[in-house]
C-alpha cells in the first residue's frame, strides 16, 4: 500500500497468541504488529491512533519486560464510556495488539472457556489514566495516560485547520494539511515512542 514510509519506522509490537498455537494458525504464535495494521483497522492515521498504539506498547513492556507477552493474556481497562470521543477508537487498537475483547468476544473453548477473551475489554474503569493493562497470571497492572502536546502540531495547523474542517480550503492546503497531520504522527512513532513524557505509566494495584 502506499502509506507513508515513516510507518516502516514505527516500532513493531511482537506478542505470543496461545490460542493461534492450539488451532495450528502458527507454530510458534507470535504475532507482530505494526503501526500499519492499527491504521489498516481504524482506516486512518492520527495522533489518537498512534498513541493508542504506544499506550499499548509501553503497557506491555512494563508488564512484562523482556519477556514476550501473551495475547489472550491481558486484561484491558479503558477510563471512559464506549461511545465518548475516541475511547472506540482507542479500544479497537487495543482489541487487535492484546486480543482482549468486550461481551462481543471469542467465548473460549471447552466448558471452562479456554482462550477465552470475551469481558477482558471494559470500559468506565475508575483508574487514574485512559487506560489500564492487567495480568490475568498474577494481576500484575499498569495505568497509562497520554498527553499529545509533548508533540505538539506545527504552527502553520493553526490557520490551516479550521478553513480543512470547514470545507473551505483550497487542493494545495488540503494537501499540506496531510502532510503536517502526518509529520506530527511521525514524531510521535519515531523520535518519541519511548518518551515517557508522552506516555505516562504508573503501577496499578488492580483488584484480582
Amino acid at each position: 500500500m502506499d502509506f507513508p514510509e515513516f510507518f516502516a519506522k514505527a516500532p513493531v509490537i511482537a506478542l505470543r497468541d496461545p490460542l493461534a498455537v492450539f488451532l495450528g494458525a502458527s507454530k510458534t504464535g507470535t504475532m507482530r504488529y505494526a503501526y500499519a495494521d492499527a491504521v489498516k483497522l481504524a482506516g486512518h492515521s492520527c495522533p489518537t491512533v498512534a498513541g493508542a498504539y504506544l499506550m499499548v506498547r509501553r503497557g506491555l513492556s512494563c508488564l512484562y519486560g523482556g519477556d514476550m507477552p501473551e495475547r489472550g493474556g491481558i486484561e484491558v481497562h479503558l477510563r471512559d464510556p464506549r461511545d465518548q470521543g475516541t475511547t472506540g477508537v482507542i479500544a479497537a487498537v487495543a482489541t487487535l495488539i492484546t486480543g482482549a475483547a468486550p461481551e462481543t468476544g471469542f467465548g473460549g473453548i471447552g466448558p471452562g472457556g479456554r482462550f477465552g477473551r470475551r469481558d477482558l475489554l471494559r470500559f468506565d474503569a475508575p483508574i487514574d489514566g485512559l487506560m489500564a493493562l492487567r495480568r490475568r497470571d498474577g494481576g500484575r497492572g499498569v495505568t497509562l495516560d497520554l498527553d499529545t502536546s509533548v508533540v505538539p502540531a506545527a504552527r502553520e495547523m493553526q490557520p490551516l485547520f479550521p478553513r480543512v474542517v470547514a470545507g473551505q480550503a483550497g487542493a494545495d492546503e488540503q494537501v499540506r494539511f496531510a502532510e503536517l497531520w502526518q509529520e506530527r504522527v511521525e514524531r510521535m512513532l519515531t523520535l518519541h515512542a519511548d518518551d515517557p513524557a508522552l506516555v505516562r505509566a504508573a503501577e496499578w494495584q488492580a483488584a484480582a
